[in-house]
């Protein structure tokens, strides 16, 4: 008998029972553009509470982790949850560096209250440009050029009245002093005229010792002059420099003053103009020669020495934009904490405080972080830095060498900047765990988890906030509005996708993409609302893009590449269903079971696992195969068989225990001889009592086993098994569910092996009475006879090898 009897018939689930429909004749709308307010999230009550907790306690080391499957929305949310919150909260304040005059290369980091900062920027920029030309201008002026002449004239007759005194001197002697370009010489002279030196050996001997006596005389006279010379030239310059600080004051002060007017209420800022305005002064020369490159002019504005007076603004704010909400999503260690540039200029590489760049922790700072875990721990050194600022409350500013010591050139190192920022990390949950347990400063830096579900519970409640979120999603990204039909369609798959007709899948991004979908459809055909005929649509069109190896695969079934029986009996074989997993697609696809028993020392070979093709789980499965088997049959006698049990034509691994059953319906089979039906599949695992358990993917591998039975058009009886405690997971496909209503296929729910043997042999299993026996002819009985008569033979042969043993 290769069909159901009609007495087991009565065992298969309704049609009603294999799909929750949505009823949307219950909505309160026609289409989702008469659905009142607007909702973000729905179904993450606990993270949100956990978020509302995280982000209200103000204290050290209470930052989030958002954790979760990919595809719920967390980011969004998280965005649109701190974007409401930083809204109502305070400003934080602006920050800039800028010139450390005493120490240039540790710059000097600026507060300002928020809008204060481009000003000042701004102010300092023109400040340059005036100074650049009042400056030039003052030590042009008519005043400063006759004052500045005065005190060189004073210098000069200084030196020519000592010269003229020493010369007069000479005259009255007979000498003369004269210039040459070799220097000063003292010569006697004779009638205006300077002796020959033969003519000055032949004078007297008084007279030739009286003139170099007093050549001797003066030249020391002049030698004192000529000391006194330099002295005077200082004299002068420090007058000139005297003069030059009066002036540059002068040029520089009401400048200065109308700059500091500005910012009399900080005290930070008018220490630097201060500080500016004696740097200025000091060296006021800079303003008055030209740039030292002509391409100096082209190379960022102000020449090179101006740019130490100028602004460098780190973070700007409006004075009304409340908190700060940044997502770095690229977090390298430099987009984390900031860097400090370099440019090349002249064939080198330079640097100052204005090539000092800010950080995502700059952006954020008194505000929130919002960081992907994932993408931040793949990043060298990002996570120790980001550890490293919330630990000690500042932004270090260093680069990577520097801080590992491989760098030993002369840097800038900026004053670190104090930090007060919530992080929100979010990422899956695989990585929250490793990090809890692998990282011991985990916990104390983000003790706040927000764990986010991918379902919530199915009510009618539940489903019309499922519709407000869908006209919400709607509404946002331009897309039609969804008729109530389409609504309750989406909720469906939604269900199905959550492999629970009692919950609904919560994925931002899996409903995202099938409402986009299903309004392209729709556009398509020229609707001016989404129908349930267009979400339909869509969802064919995705498995359609994806099952080219399902469909592969169900050909070469089709062809008898891949043996399956779908009619007749046969002992020790059975259709196991086993769900294959491509990336976001699944698909069930039927595979042949088979046992073969003998004599043995009670071992059930599993041949996937001894060919190391078998899973942990899957060889877990097996092995309680044995347990059930000497418990029920052999608890006072040996369990003397060895079964092999094999997925055939199975070439990759095999994993999971959800074969169990099937396996334990076949090696039955095999042990009582009684046939099984091929034109049943059996899905569900198994324990050690005989009990069927649940197991995943539970609608896909009763469609797989559906396409088969249908690809051959043998549709006269066939069905699946599964566990009883798997109904509630059926969302099958309509034709599916309506060839269960027409009688054409059947799908049955058992709770014990003992019921599902029945089903698969037509045989009743068999239950003991009050003396301990199985009924005649019962599935057990057969079974138990069977290992009775093996333990017997294995016996006699192991008394009669004691006996030859023996002779």
């Amino acid at each position: 008998m290769d069909t159901v009897d009609e007495s087991i018939k009565g065992r298969a689930l309704a049609a009603e029972a294999l799909y929750r429909r949505v009823e949307v004749e219950k909505f309160p709308f026609t289409s989702t553009a008469e659905i009142d307010g607007q909702t973000d999230f729905i179904g993450h009550d606990r993270a949100l509470e956990a978020m509302r907790f995280g982000i209200g306690i103000r204290k050290q080391g209470f930052n989030l982790y958002l954790l979760g499957p990919a595809g719920t929305g967390k980011y969004k949310i998280a965005r649109s949850f701190l974007e409401k919150r930083a809204a109502g909260e305070g400003t934080p304040d602006e920050w800039c560096y800028i010139n450390n005059f005493v120490s240039p290369e540790t710059p000097n980091a600026l507060r300002l209250p928020p809008g204060r900062a481009l000003p000042l920027r701004d102010d300092m920029n023109r400040l340059i440009e005036d100074l650049r030309s009042a400056i030039p201008s003052a030590f042009q002026s008519e005043n400063y050029r006759a004052r500045k002449h005065v005190i060189e004239q004073e210098v000069k007759d200084q030196q020519e009245k000592a010269f003229e005194e020493v010369s007069e001197e000479a005259q009255q002697s007979g000498i003369a002093l004269m210039r040459t370009p070799t220097g000063i010489i003292l010569a006697p002279v004779k009638k205006g005229e300077v002796m020959e030196p033969r003519e000055f050996e032949n004078l007297p001997p008084d007279e030739h010792q009286r003139l170099e006596s007093k050549i001797a005389e003066l030249q020391q006279k002049l030698r004192k002059v000529l000391l006194q010379v330099p002295r005077w030239e200082q004299e002068g310059r420090e007058k000139v420099r005297d003069l030059n600080n009066e002036v540059a004051k002068f040029a520089v002060s009401h400048l200065m003053e109308e700059v500091a007017k500005k910012y009399t209420d900080l005290p930070s800022v008018i220490s630097f103009l201060n500080d500016v305005k004696a740097d200025v002064i000091e060296h006021v020369d800079e303003f008055l020669t030209p740039p030292e490159h002509p391409l100096a002019a082209l190379m960022g504005g102000a020449p090179t020495s101006f740019r130490r007076y100028q602004v460098n603004v780190l973070v700007e704010r409006e004075s009304a934009e409340g908190a700060p909400v940044v997502f770095e999503d690229h977090p390298t260690y430099q987009n984390l904490v900031g860097q400090v540039q370099y440019q090349s200029h002249m064939g080198a590489l330079t640097t100052d405080f204005t090539l000092i760049r800010r950080g995502a922790l700059h952006r954020a700072n008194g505000g929130y972080l919002i960081l992907d875990a994932y993408k931040m721990l793949t990043q060298p050194y990002a996570w120790d830095a980001l550890k490293r600022c919330l630990v000690s409350s500042q932004i270090r500013i260093e680069s990577p060498g520097e801080m590992l010591g491989l760098v030993s050139t002369v840097a800038l190192r900026p004053e670190p900047v104090p930090v007060s920022v919530k992080v929100v990390l979010v990422g899956e949950r695989t990585l929250y765990y490793m990090l809890a347990s692998l990282d011991s400063e985990f916990h104390d830096l983000f003790k706040v988890a927000a764990d986010f579900e991918e379902t919530m519970d199915r009510t009618g409640e539940s489903e019309l906030l499922f519709a407000k979120w869908i006209g919400t999603i709607a509404h946002t990204e331009g897309l039609l509005p969804f008729d109530r039909e389409a609504v309750g369609r989406v909720i469906e798959q939604c269900s199905r996708a959550a492999e629970d007709s009692r919950k609904i899948l919560t994925l931002r991004r899996t409903l995202g993409d099938l409402l986009q979908e299903a309004d392209y459809w729709a556009r398509e055909a020229k609707r001016t609302v989404v129908s349930r005929e267009d979400v339909q649509r869509a969802i064919d069109a995705q498995i359609r893009r994806k099952d080219r190896i399902r469909e592969r695969m169900l050909e070469a079934t089709l062809r008898g590449t891949l043996m399956i029986d779908t009619h007749g009996e046969r002992v020790g074989q059975i259709n196991g269903l086993s769900v294959v997993m491509l990336s976001d697609f699944s698909f069930g696809h039927p595979s042949r079971i088979t046992a073969r028993v003998r004599l043995g020392k009670g071992d059930v070979i599993d041949i996937e696992r001894e060919v190391k093709l078998g899973g942990p789980l899957h060889s877990k499965g097996v092995l309680i195969l044995s347990g059930f088997l000497g418990g029920r049959y052999a608890s006072e006698q040996p369990l003397s068989l060895q079964a092999s049990l094999v997925f055939e034509q199975s070439y990759g691994g095999v994993e999971g225990d959800s074969a169990s059953s099937a396996e334990l319906y076949v090696l039955l089979s095999a042990l009582s001889g009684l046939p099984l039906k091929q034109s049943l599949a059996v899905t569900g695992s198994v324990n050690q009592h005989g009990e069927v358990q649940a197991i995943g993917g539970v609608n896909e591998k009763i469609e797989g086993f559906f396409d088969l039975c249908k690809g051959r058009g043998e549709m006269d009886g066939q069905g699946v098994i599964i566990p009883r405690s798997n109904v509630g997971d059926l969302m099958l496909r309509r034709d599916v569910v309506e060839a269960v209503r027409q009688g054409r296929f059947h799908v049955f729910a058992v709770a014990t092996i003992d019921e599902g043997i029945e089903i698969l042999t037509g045989v009743p299993a068999g239950e003991r009475d009050a003396s301990g026996k199985f009924p005649e002819g019962s599935v057990n009985h057969r079974v138990e006879q069977r290992l009775i008569a093996l333990a017997e033979r294995q016996m006699e042969l192991a008394v009669k090898a004691k006996q030859e043993k023996t002779q």
